[in-house]
C-alpha cells in the first residue's frame, strides 16, 4: 500500500512540471521533504529501459536533417496536415514524437547549360514555394519555419511542430552566385554543392564509379560559392560530393561544416559514406556527421540479401499478372505507354510480394534500428559524441526497419537508451550538437558581415 502511495504522489507531483510532449513521472524533480523521508523506508525500483526511453525522448527535442519533398504533396486538397503516404508528414511526426524535420529542395543533375540551369533554378523555387505554403497557409497553427536554433526551441516550446530548410545541390544556382543569398533569404540554412553526378560547382562522389573528375574537387566558381555561404550563414553540407571536393571546402570553409545524412564508410564501404580521413577532419572543424537510416549505406551485404529474397517474390507476383519481369535499364528503352503501364502492373506486384512476405518464415532480416545505431556507435567512438547526429533520408529512399516512416522515431531513442547512452548524450545527437555547428556558422557570417 506505501509503495501505491508514493507513486501515486510522485505521479501527482510530476503531473505539475510542464514537459514537452506529456505529463511524465520525474523524479528527479521532487525534492519535497515529506516525500523525501516516506522514500527513504521505502525501495522505489528503477525505471525500466521502456519507460526511461520514453521519458527521454518527450524531453529531447528530435531533430532529423534530411526529408525529402515531393511538391504534389503541398497543394490544398492534399498536403502533410493528412497522414497521407508520404513517410513524414505532420500525424506521423506528432505520433514519432519527431520535433524538427529539415525538408529539402533538392533538383535533380541535369545539363551544365544556361536551360539546365533555369530548369534546375526553377524546380528549387517550387520547393521553397511548396514548404512556406505549408507553414504560412495550410498548417500555421501546427508547423513554423526556423532560421535559427533559438527559433527551434522557442518554436517546440510552443508545442508546433518544426520546418527547416535544406538545399540538397547546388546545381540549383546556376552560375548566378547571388542565388546564395536569395536562398538564404527564403529560409535555407544548409547546402550541398552536389548531388550523383558532378555538378558546376563541385564534383560528385559518382566519380569513384569509374574515376572521371570534372574539376578534380571544388571549381572556381565552387570556391566562390562557400565563400557566400559562410558569409550568409548557410552550413556548408558534405554528403554527395567526392572525398577531393569535401577535403578542400573543409580547407576553405571558415566555419564548421556538416554531413546531412551519411554513415561511416569503415562499416559499409559505399562512396556516399565518409572515410575516417573526412570524419576526423569535419570533427576538427567542430562540425556534425548525420547518420543517416538508408539501407544501402548500413549493411550492404544484409540489404542485398533481403532485395534478392524480395525481387523473387515481386517476379512470382508480376508472372502471375501476366507481365515478364524486366530489370531497370530494360524498363528505360519501353516507350511512354508501355512504361507506364509495366509500372502500373510493378506497383499491384510489389503490393502481392508484401503481402506474401508477411507470410513467410526464415526470410532474410532486414536493415534495421540496430545496423543504424551501429553507426553512431562507431561515429562516436572515433569523432566524439560531440559531432554525431540523426538523420533519415525519409521520402529520398531513406527508411529501414523499426524506423520506417516519422511514427516510428522513438525506437532510435530506445535503441539508444539500450546501449547506455545518457540522456545528455542522447540530446546531442538527436539536435544539440547539429544546433551547436548553425550557432557558430551563423556567429561566423555575422563577424565577417561585421568586418567587410
Amino acid at each position: 500500500m506505501k509503495y501505491i502511495i508514493v507513486l501515486s504522489l510522485l505521479f501527482f507531483l510530476s503531473s505539475c512540471n510542464n514537459t514537452k510532449k506529456s505529463n511524465l513521472v520525474n523524479t528527479s524533480e521532487v525534492k519535497t521533504d515529506s516525500l523525501k523521508a516516506m522514500t527513504d523506508t521505502i525501495k522505489i525500483e528503477p525505471l525500466d529501459t521502456l519507460t526511461r526511453a520514453k521519458q527521454i525522448h518527450e524531453r529531447v527535442i528530435t531533430l532529423d536533417t534530411h526529408a525529402d519533398i515531393n511538391v504534389k504533396n503541398f497543394t490544398d486538397k492534399k498536403n502533410y496536415t493528412q497522414r497521407i503516404e508520404s513517410q513524414v508528414n505532420l500525424p506521423k511526426m506528432i505520433e514519432g514524437g519527431l520535433d524538427v524535420a529539415w525538408f529539402i529542395v533538392y533538383t535533380k543533375q541535369g545539363s551544365l547549360t544556361k536551360n539546365g540551369y533555369k530548369i534546375a533554378y526553377d524546380n528549387a523555387m517550387s520547393k521553397f514555394e511548396a514548404i512556406h505554403r505549408l507553414v504560412e497557409e495550410y498548417a500555421s497553427d501546427k508547423i513554423e519555419l526556423a532560421l535559427t536554433s533559438d527559433d527551434v526551441r522557442r518554436i517546440n516550446a510552443s508545442g508546433k511542430k518544426v520546418a527547416m530548410i535544406g538545399v540538397e545541390n547546388g546545381y540549383a544556382i546556376g552560375t548566378d552566385i547571388s542565388n546564395v543569398k536569395k536562398f538564404y533569404e527564403l529560409g535555407a540554412r544548409y547546402m550541398s554543392l552536389s548531388h550523383n553526378e558532378h555538378s558546376q560547382l563541385c564534383d560528385s562522389h559518382t566519380g569513384e564509379k569509374n574515376n572521371v573528375w570534372l574539376h578534380n574537387g571544388l571549381s572556381e566558381l565552387g570556391k566562390q560559392v562557400i565563400v557566400e555561404m559562410n558569409r550568409y550563414g548557410i552550413m556548408i553540407d558534405l554528403s554527395h560530393p567526392s572525398i577531393a571536393s569535401n577535403k578542400q571546402a573543409i580547407q576553405l570553409s571558415k566555419a564548421p561544416v556538416i554531413a546531412s545524412h551519411s554513415s561511416a564508410r569503415a562499416l559499409c564501404n559505399h562512396s556516399r559514406n565518409l572515410n575516417d580521413d573526412v570524419l576526423q577532419l569535419i570533427k576538427e572543424t567542430n562540425g556534425v556527421v548525420q547518420a543517416v537510416a538508408f539501407k544501402g549505406y548500413l549493411n550492404k551485404d544484409k540489404r542485398n540479401k533481403r532485395v534478392y529474397f524480395e525481387k523473387n517474390l515481386q517476379k512470382q507476383a508480376m508472372k502471375s499478372l501476366g507481365f515478364t519481369w524486366l530489370e531497370k535499364d530494360s524498363i528505360k528503352k519501353l516507350d511512354k505507354l508501355d512504361k507506364a503501364k509495366y509500372n502500373a502492373n510493378l506497383y499491384k506486384a510489389k503490393a502481392i510480394a508484401k503481402k506474401k512476405l508477411a507470410t513467410k518464415k526464415n526470410i532474410p532480416e532486414d536493415v534495421n534500428v540496430v545496423d543504424f545505431v551501429n553507426h553512431i556507435d562507431y561515429l562516436v567512438n572515433l569523432i566524439g559524441i560531440d559531432h554525431v547526429g540523426i538523420s533519415s533520408d525519409f521520402d529520398g529512399g531513406g527508411g529501414i526497419d523499426g524506423w520506417s516512416d516519422a511514427s516510428e522515431t522513438f525506437n532510435v531513442t530506445l535503441e539508444l537508451v539500450k546501449r547506455g547512452y545518457t540522456e545528455n548524450q542522447i540530446s546531442k545527437l538527436w539536435s544539440g550538437n547539429l544546433l551547436r555547428v548553425l550557432d557558430e556558422v551563423q556567429k561566423v557570417a555575422k563577424n565577417l558581415q561585421a568586418s567587410s
